[in-house]
């Protein structure tokens, strides 16, 4: 019997080291250095599984040998999932959904699979019993059958449950279903015999990952992960966790609105750039395909604070509402919160508010929300931010039917930002007259093709000028 040997991975990073070292010399994080147990017999019985295919006829192959034909993807009847991973799921793939609890992973892990009637698919659960699944399985399915966007009742007979934690049992199970998708709810729960420590820990989580990993790859059955978040709202478990998979999907959102986003961490087979939208529905998620007009319904018109802003998130614009409350310090010490807004650059914005258009914000409170729940990453927000922000302070509304987009530099410029055309249509689309943009984003733009009045600006003094004159 082979012997046992240790190692220490970094938590945060997934850096091995044969030894534990208080600092670690990749991310230089302190103290996060966790032993693990390699078994000598490790995953053994598992990498000679019948089910791994073609195991000893591996061969160096010369580059002109391999294919460069793109496998067909897997449909998933999700046009927002499909975006995110890229065109749909790849077959052989392993991709790990997290998200936060009670955020509604295995409502939309459900909820897509029970779309896929011509798939022989099993879904393996470690957290809830098969009655749990069944009842919710059939409140997605009564209501979307209900709306025609579930097939009949002889679709449920492609869809296996198994609540089963044990790895080795699992493969049992899956030479015996012989299925095309494969999902894991959750992978901390599952563990294997190879691996003397709980479900959960470090080695079962590592051991476990790589054993569904060579089994996709061997196979070309996709698995989709289901995975937790922890307090610092990260993929709980090893980092080396994320490394294992081919894509990383995060479910986001707060449980108190109505919106979900699905954004992309990683993706070997696709852009990390692409988020999908979903509302939160009794019965279920529904696909957000227009977000604008609903992140925009309601009527501001005399409430100042609010400023409109056309943002893109991969290939889709959309229209958000950026609200700004500034008010007086009332402890001396001035505040700055914000909300699905980086915080570091609404620091940054309020500096250059400051120091370029000579408003003075030292002793008043400022805080952002992005309306409706959303975390937006894109620097054309900038513009918005300085916009809601001023108008808050002077107490004056902005006029209806005006909107913007732009980047802010550190010397007060508007920079210029990407996609403009996609923004301009989208903004005239939802019926803005008016729309503040980048001086340099109008070379070689063709304003015949829109009705939209464009208003071109260099500085911040110049688009705070337009809007407030």
């Amino acid at each position: 019997m082979a012997k046992d040997k240790t190692a220490y991975v970094c938590d945060n990073c997934g850096q091995e080291s044969a030894k534990w070292i208080g600092k670690c010399p990749n991310c230089h994080q302190w103290n996060t250095f966790k032993e693990i147990k390699i078994s000598g017999a490790s995953s053994k019985g598992i990498a000679s599984s019948p089910i791994l295919k073609d195991k000893n006829d591996k061969r160096p192959l010369r580059l002109k040998e391999i294919s460069g034909k793109d496998e067909p993807r897997i449909d998933m009847n999700d046009s927002e999932l499909n975006r995110v991973l890229g065109g749909g799921l790849v077959p052989g793939s392993i991709v790990l959904l997290g998200g936060e609890p009670g955020i509604g992973k295995s409502t939309l892990t459900l909820q897509t699979i029970l779309g896929l009637p011509d798939r022989k698919i099993l879904y393996v659960s470690g957290e809830e019993s098969a009655h749990q699944l069944k009842m919710r399985a059939e409140r997605i399915y009564k209501t979307g059958a209900s709306n025609g966007t579930l097939p009949d009742d002889s679709s449920l007979d492609s869809l296996y449950i198994l609540c089963e934690t044990s790895l080795e049992t699992i493969f049992e199970h899956i030479k015996t279903v012989q299925p095309e998708i494969v999902v894991v709810d959750s992978i901390q729960t599952i563990a294997t015999e190879d691996a003397d420590s709980s479900p959960g820990s470090i080695t079962q989580v590592r051991e476990c990952a790589s054993a569904l990993l060579r089994f996709a790859k061997s196979s070309s059955i996709p698995v989709i992960l289901i995975g937790h978040i922890n307090k610092e709202g990260t993929l709980a478990g090893p980092k080396i966790l994320e490394h294992i998979v081919d894509t990383v999907i995060q479910f986001e959102g707060d449980q108190h609105h109505l919106y979900r986003i699905l954004r992309a961490i990683k993706n070997r087979f696709g852009s990390t750039s692409e988020l999908g939208i979903y509302e939160m529905q009794q019965n279920g998620l529904r696909q957000v395909s227009n977000p604008s007009e609903l992140l925009l319904t309601h009527d501001h018109e005399g409430l100042s604070g609010i400023a409109i802003s056309s943002a893109v998130e991969g290939i889709r614009p959309f229209l958000v509402e950026t609200q700004a409350l500034v008010s007086t310090a009332a402890y001396g010490t001035p505040q700055r919160s914000a909300t699905g807004f980086d915080q570091r650059r609404l620091n940054m914005l309020l500096a250059v508010l400051e120091k370029r258009v000579g408003f003075k914000l030292m002793q008043k409170d400022v805080f952002i929300n992005i309306a409706g729940g959303l975390r937006v990453t894109d620097l054309a927000m900038d513009l918005s931010v300085i916009a809601a922000v001023l108008s808050s302070n002077v107490d004056t509304p902005i006029e209806t039917g005006w909107c913007m987009a732009g980047e802010v530099g550190l010397s007060g410029e508007v920079r210029p930002v990407a996609r403009i055309e996609q923004r301009i249509a989208e903004a005239e689309k939802l019926g803005f007259t008016h729309m503040i943009v980048p001086k340099y984003n109008m070379q070689g733009l063709d304003r015949k093709k829109f009705n939209i009045e464009l208003i071109p600006v260099r500085k911040v003094e110049e688009a705070l000028r337009a809007l407030f004159g």
